[in-house]
């Protein structure tokens, strides 16, 4: 059987936290930031976690299984 290859882009998105939970960058945050109050963009700095709804999906692309 052939490897199983992560995905190139998930692998540099996400983290797997000692846990065992997946953490994931905020989004809206690269662009168009001037229309953006700074509140907004202060809320968008940190990391949160992966929703229960996408979790396979992500564990998935990870490969973690």
């Amino acid at each position: 059987m052939p490897k199983v290859k992560t995905h190139s882009r998930a692998k540099k998105t996400f983290t797997v936290t000692g846990s065992g939970a997946i953490k994931r960058p905020k989004a809206f945050k690269s662009h168009l930031l001037t229309k953006k109050s700074n509140k907004r963009k202060r809320s968008l700095r940190g990391s949160s976690l992966v929703a229960d709804a996408n979790l396979n999906l992500v564990k998935r692309m990870l490969v973690l299984r």
